[in-house]
């Protein structure tokens, strides 16, 4: 007889439901889900033993959505960033006891990147690029900054990204020949962050991107396979920052355009942050995803973007389901400090975005693909759940900023639905997810056609053969 475990998660979009879905399928343990919700997922009404809807997840709410079950209760996880942020471990475990698997207010390290640029000066500054803090408070008016701005743009000769301090979700930073070709442009977006929020202008890197993730006990850090994400809204890395569009890992732990030395530098450096934030043998606070790094490959080595102390979306969604061991069994080793290793299927991965018609912006959208008769329509999941019976667990759809209201389904703001596609090659898995994709219908959604494209990767390649030489 298997043991009944009940497994409070905290969830918004399909990070949170490949999480669900991981729990869903555990052989060793009967899992009752108390999903603290955003919105009505269907993935997670279905899974969920208890759903609950807390449309601001605000910490207190989750709180007392727990308190109702904390007996049943053995442990929770967090998907999204903002409870984290706002400390929902430590106020559940100070107030219920119940263990969360997520960091600690105190490491939630994607709260200030200011912070995690003199975290990097402290344990990594190798992998740090070098950057200057703007903060209202240190300048008399708008005439005194621009002239410290444009001092520091003179030493990069503009070639620079500017980024909000706390987290923009993806969508706050500006980088210059992508967003802007003047300063004049660059200050107009400066400013649009500055009014609310510190800023940060920091060198811009030529490279090529790359996601590392890591599972941690507060002892043992576990990494995660490699994978690219896709931030820019269209075809050929066009248009505006989004939360990501998609994303692929190869076969294996690391990507086509990086070498195996790569890898071991990313580890290396994460590792120096580990061992600096730890202070000591453990700590626990750091228990989770405390790492989920932005890096860039670059001429001279490797740099770090940003840090976030959660998994990335869609980074996370497209290695849960490759993970050989019980996913229950790996979050009571994080828990009781014993997580090891962790054994994974080493197939390649594909995951595509749908979203709705104004992502990004409504001057954004696409309109060869936005078919305006299916705005605010209903989407059908029904043929692309079809495609399971061909393609058993090689494929996974999950639903994202979706909803439930009267009986259908409907896009919210965000991105909609994933489908992931898995297979010996990137190729292939690309196939299946696109398949997934095209099978949805309503909604009036669109997606990037070339995520995870040959070519998009031969490009990659090519990049960093250059920089190498």
């Amino acid at each position: 007889m298997v043991e009944k475990i009940g497994i409070l998660v905290v969830s918004y979009g399909s990070r949170a439901v490949s999480m669900v879905d991981a729990f869903s399928g555990s052989e060793n343990y009967e899992v009752e889900l108390y999903i603290a919700d955003k919105q009505k997922n269907p993935f997670n009404l279905k899974k969920a033993k208890v759903h609950q809807v807390i449309p601001g997840l605000d910490v207190d709410g989750i709180l007392k959505f727990a308190r109702n079950y904390r007996e049943r209760i053995d442990f929770g996880i967090v998907g999204p960033e903002g409870p984290i942020i706002n400390g929902v471990r430590d106020k559940i475990e100070d107030k219920l006891k119940i263990p969360m698997i997520c960091p600690t207010k105190e490491y939630a390290l994607e709260g200030s990147k200011v912070q995690q640029r003199e975290l990097m000066n402290d344990s990594c500054p190798e992998a740090n690029p070098r950057f200057r803090f703007f903060n209202k408070r240190d300048y008399a008016g708008i005439t005194d900054v621009r002239r410290e701005v444009y001092s520091w743009l003179d030493e990069f000769d503009n070639q620079v990204a500017v980024k909000p301090d706390r987290p923009g979700y993806g969508k706050g930073v500006g980088v210059w020949g992508d967003h802007f070709n003047s300063r004049e442009e660059l200050f107009e977006h400066f400013l649009t962050i500055y009014e609310k929020d510190s800023v940060i202008i920091e060198e811009k890197i030529d490279g090529e991107e790359s996601s590392f993730q890591c599972l941690c006990d507060g002892k043992n850090l576990v990494a995660l396979p490699e994978t690219r994400d896709y931030k820019r809204a269209f075809d050929d890395d066009k248009g505006p920052n989004t939360g990501g569009m998609g994303c692929y890992k190869n076969y294996g732990d690391y990507l086509p355009f990086m070498r195996a030395s790569d890898r071991e530098d990313e580890l290396n450096a994460v590792n120096k942050i580990f061992k600096k934030l730890k202070n000591g043998r453990e700590n626990p606070g750091l228990r989770g995803i405390p790492f989920y790094v932005a890096f860039i490959h670059a001429r001279d080595g490797i740099k770090i973007l940003e840090i976030n102390s959660r998994g990335g979306d869609p980074e996370i969604q497209t290695v849960l389901p490759l993970i050989k061991d019980d996913f229950v069994d790996i979050c009571f080793k994080m828990i009781d400090g014993n997580l090891k290793r962790i054994e994974f299927d080493p197939r390649a991965s594909v995951l595509t975005y749908k979203v709705p018609p104004n992502y990004g912006g409504f001057k954004y959208r696409f309109p060869e693909q936005v078919n305006s008769d299916e705005i605010n329509t209903p989407v059908d999941l029904s043929h692309a759940y079809k495609l399971t019976e061909k393609y058993g667990d090689s494929i996974k759809i999950y639903p994202g900023s979706m909803e439930v209201r009267d009986g259908k389904t409907y896009s919210g703001g965000s991105r909609t639905v994933c489908c992931i596609g898995i297979a010996e090659s990137i190729e292939k898995a690309r196939e299946i997810s696109l398949e997934g994709i095209k099978a949805i219908k309503g909604g009036a959604l669109w997606y990037r056609k070339d995520i995870a494209s040959k070519e998009h990767i031969n490009r990659s390649i090519e990049h960093m053969k250059r920089l190498r030489r």
